[in-house]
């Protein structure tokens, strides 16, 4: 079976390295990194992974900015994003949810849990 490609877009070069440690060394998936919105952007386009693991909070481009964005281009409007974010309120969390991505993952997450929490969002089954 082919490994999932996810594109982690993240400001924060631990929490990137986690999150590649963790879907790696859990799940086998193959991790692509970007370290702002518009470097994520190109990656998504020229890329095409299966999942998009979007920061929130990050200078320049935003996480919902980011995935507005990845929305408006034919090229990765389908491709499934969770947002990761430490604003942890239901009120903002359902904000997101409006958005129309398909998830979000507070942060801090457990590393040991992410792949499966982003199975269960993705309803990816291996």
């Amino acid at each position: 079976m082919i490994a999932k490609r996810v594109l982690v877009i993240d400001d924060d070069d631990g929490v990137r390295e986690i999150i590649r440690f963790s879907l790696e060394a859990v799940a086998g998936w193959e991790v692509l990194t970007a370290t702002s919105g518009s470097e994520g952007l190109v990656k998504a386009h020229e890329d095409q992974p299966d999942a998009i693991l979007l920061d929130v909070m990050m200078p320049d481009l935003d996480g919902p900015e980011t995935f507005r964005q990845l929305q408006t281009n034919a090229a990765t409007a389908e491709i499934p994003t969770i947002l990761l974010t430490a604003k942890a309120k239901i009120s903002e969390q359902k904000q997101f949810k409006e958005l129309g991505v398909n998830g979000v993952i507070t942060k801090p997450f457990d590393p040991i849990d992410l792949v499966e929490q982003i199975r269960e969002i993705l309803t990816w089954r291996e």
